[in-house]
């Protein structure tokens, strides 16, 4: 290897250096760059692209995040989200940035049906692609690919290719925080998928850029308003429990998430809930959106592959622990289709 930064990288994941380069390249002529990512976007999605964009700008690049709905209320507190375009609110501008952009960064996801409304925008669009993600199986056509699914967050791994590129000394306090947002909640404060040794170099480097971390753990974890508190209350009260297939499910219609005021974010974590049963080994929650919409949320212990579901069943995907989907209909029939599915999995408890 004759790249000295992978000479002495402490890091036991290297992207190979032509990767790197090339990502580089394509920064340094863009004239015009856009960051995305994935629908009704987390910690991850949002750390990564706040972060990724405060460094481009840095650099004296005129870069935008730009995302197909809002960021959730309990995120707000980030810095970087007041910037962000969101296609429901600026489509005239959201529109108009991806149409002349010459560089457009995909984080988080890892295929264009996942960013919903501006899939075709990205589409059509000339500009050249990188996607920087850490889910299985990528689908999008890219000029540049960093994946590895192995890396807890994207964030992690974001930062793991600024490093390398030489650019991780542009990181301020506030996009440092921004990293260090997206890997706590891709872990759910490093409690899960997180014995990566890489990772806790991550937080010292991070740590030496000034963030706080005991406020940030407060902020994702510990911050919650009063409906949200009730709504979380509500649905593990209104929690099933399957012994036979060791699952835990907990649904909410949209009666019930109007009668608490919901908002986007509110059920966050819910679905990790029955986990803390010891025999229950997968969860799920859904959430009515509409009449004929029932979001679909899945996680599990161990090796069982909530992915699979997800991808086979509810057009999603995700990780072997933590995925989503959508189902088309009602919420009783949304139940009723996973009751009849979950006995094709047991051979995986």
């Amino acid at each position: 290897m004759n790249n000295p930064l992978l000479r002495r990288s402490r890091f036991r994941r290297v992207i190979p250096s032509e990767l790197v380069d090339e990502v580089k390249r394509l920064v340094l002529t863009a004239q015009s760059i856009v960051i995305t990512c994935h629908v009704s976007p987390d910690g991850d999605a949002l750390g990564s692209t706040t972060a990724l964009c405060s460094v481009l700008r840095t650099l004296g690049k005129d870069a935008t995040v730009v995302t197909a709905d809002c960021p959730p209320r309990s995120l707000s507190f980030l810095p970087g989200v007041r910037d962000i375009i969101v296609a429901t609110r600026q489509t005239e501008k959201a529109e108009r940035l991806i149409a002349s952009a010459d560089l457009i960064f995909c984080l988080d996801f890892n295929c264009l049906k996942r960013i919903d409304r501006l899939a075709p925008l990205v589409e059509a669009s000339a500009a050249r692609r990188v996607v920087i993600d850490h889910h299985t199986a990528p689908e999008i056509e890219a000029d540049v690919l960093i994946s590895d699914p192995e890396i807890s967050s994207t964030s992690a791994l974001l930062y793991l290719f600024l490093y390398q590129a030489g650019w991780a000394r542009m990181l301020t306090r506030n996009a440092a925080a921004d990293i260090y947002t997206g890997m706590m909640t891709d872990t759910g404060g490093f409690a899960y998928n997180s014995n990566d040794p890489d990772l806790y170099l991550i937080i010292h480097d991070l740590l030496r850029k000034g963030i706080d971390k005991d406020n940030l753990y407060k902020l994702v974890m510990n911050t919650s308003s009063e409906n949200r508190l009730r709504i979380l209350g509500y649905g593990q009260y209104r929690m099933q429990v399957i012994p036979q297939h060791k699952l835990g499910i907990i649904m909410l219609s949209r009666a019930e998430l109007d009668e608490f005021d919901y908002t986007k974010g509110d059920t966050e974590g819910l679905v990790n809930t029955p986990l803390a049963i010891p025999d229950v080994t997968w969860s799920v929650f859904m959430r009515e959106d509409s009449a004929d919409l029932v979001k679909i949320s899945m996680r599990s212990k161990g090796e069982f592959p909530v992915n699979l579901i997800c991808e086979k069943h509810f057009g999603g995907g995700g990780h072997i622990n933590a995925s989503g989907g959508d189902f088309h209909g009602s919420l009783s029939d949304a139940l009723t289709f996973l009751l009849s599915i979950t006995k094709d999995y047991d051979s995986y408890l």
